[in-house]
């Protein structure tokens, strides 16, 4: 098979793999998920009212140091609201990632405004303050006390960090400029639920952060998202909104339009019991990423992201970067061959500001962010990750390796 066969098979969430296959990264369902799930079934609480959602929320909160949280239906629908909730209106432009998964992006469609695509730092692959500091000073003005990008003449509203693949942005940077620039921060943390940034859990920093619960993220509920703050009136109006907007919910009055964004029951119920195992969810992936490391530090041109002296990551997907004139071989070429090993891998995601869904939006500087797309590969990263697996997935590397040499 050749690897542009094999670049074009489908390894969507959700797809049938084949027998022996390991997995790029699917839930590690081993606590109370079945006993809790029975409970919703027995008591006739399945949909979007009942104890556990409201004790999911609780529990999450805790966890990150937040003081409140409100579960939606998705981790799009958690973006969605809580940018409208930090004052995002149709025609705003939003600050964000050009590398990240197209979600954040979508929300701030949705939202009616648009997104303004902004490169990555080098070494962590997270928003590079540098360049949105270069972008807000150089290519925006102040007019009528509002911050408006020069060339569309658009109000920017909010700065939208995406902590991608487990490790979290220079937060007190990107805040820093926010405040500077009276900005709010909406911030996707989707996949760095239990890392850390200077000491303290993701999810206590910015106005708002966003989780999500997807199958394939560190903690599941099948589906499901969630809003935190520190601030009750931002938490308040993510509630009101999420419950359709209801003012008099005896006599149905609704004085905004509201969603139907609530996370179900049985959903929290899951989550729930994920929660009590988070703490080694995480432990185990930082654990995996120190024997991927090690195991690969041997291999010229192979390198992955940098843990910041600052950061812990959670490590959510192990993702390396293929430097073809070092290596002998290219991104592709690991991933055809680590397919024909029955080995699940991924590319990262498309640039957001080279996709056509995007293409009437604007990009300030992106350069780092294409190399790293052009020869980053994600490697199996579950949580139940087998020695005997991670073995396999080594051995595939290196015999292209050898192979080539």
């Amino acid at each position: 098979m050749s690897n542009t066969e094999v670049m074009s098979m489908s390894f969507e969430p959700g797809a049938a793999l084949a027998d022996g296959t390991i997995p790029l990264c699917v839930p590690h369902l081993n606590g109370n998920e079945w006993r809790y799930v029975k409970e919703c079934l027995d008591s006739n609480w399945v949909s979007s009212a009942g104890p556990f959602v409201s004790k999911f929320e609780e529990s999450l909160a805790s966890y990150v140091g937040a003081k409140y949280a409100v579960a939606t239906v998705n981790g799009t629908a958690a973006l969605h609201v809580a940018l409208l909730v930090a004052g995002v209106e149709p025609g705003d432009e939003v600050i964000l990632p050009a590398l990240t998964f197209i979600a954040p992006a979508n929300a701030v469609r949705y939202a009616g405004a648009w997104p303004v695509f902004i490169d990555v730092d080098r070494n962590h692959w997270q928003l590079d303050p540098e360049k949105v500091e270069q972008f807000l000073a150089q290519q925006c003005d102040w007019v009528d006390g509002e911050l408006r990008n020069r060339s569309t003449n658009r109000r920017v509203k909010a700065i939208l960090p995406v902590d991608i693949l487990g490790h979290p942005v220079d937060l007190d940077a990107i805040i820093t400029l926010a405040r500077r620039f009276e900005l709010a921060v909406v911030e996707d943390a989707t996949e760095s639920l239990g890392a850390k940034y200077k000491e303290k859990r993701v999810g206590q920093h910015s106005d708002l952060v966003c989780f999500s619960f997807n199958g394939n993220k560190i903690i599941t509920t099948g589906g499901g998202g969630m809003v935190v703050t520190q601030d009750p009136v931002l938490a308040e109006k993510t509630r009101y909104l999420t419950t359709q907007a209801k003012d008099n919910p005896i006599e149905y009055i609704h004085g905004e339009i509201g969603f139907n964004y609530r996370l179900t029951n049985v959903q929290a119920a899951m989550g729930c019991a994920q929660m009590e195992q988070l703490d080694d969810f995480v432990e185990t992936k930082r654990e995996n990423a120190r024997k991927y490391i090690s195991a690969l530090a041997d291999l010229p041109g192979i390198s992955t992201m940098s843990e910041a002296d600052w950061a812990n990551s959670a490590w959510w997907l192990f993702t390396v970067v293929v430097d073809p004139k070092h290596s002998g071989f290219s991104r592709p070429d690991l991933f055809g061959a680590l397919s024909r090993e029955k080995i699940q891998a991924r590319p990262l995601w498309q640039p957001l500001h080279k996709s056509p869904a995007h293409a009437g939006s604007e990009a300030f500087r992106v350069e780092v962010a294409d190399s790293i797309h052009e020869h980053a590969l994600s490697l199996p990263s579950s949580v139940g990750l087998s020695g005997e697996e991670m073995a396999r997935v080594v051995a595939a590397v290196h015999n292209l390796a050898k192979s080539v040499a």
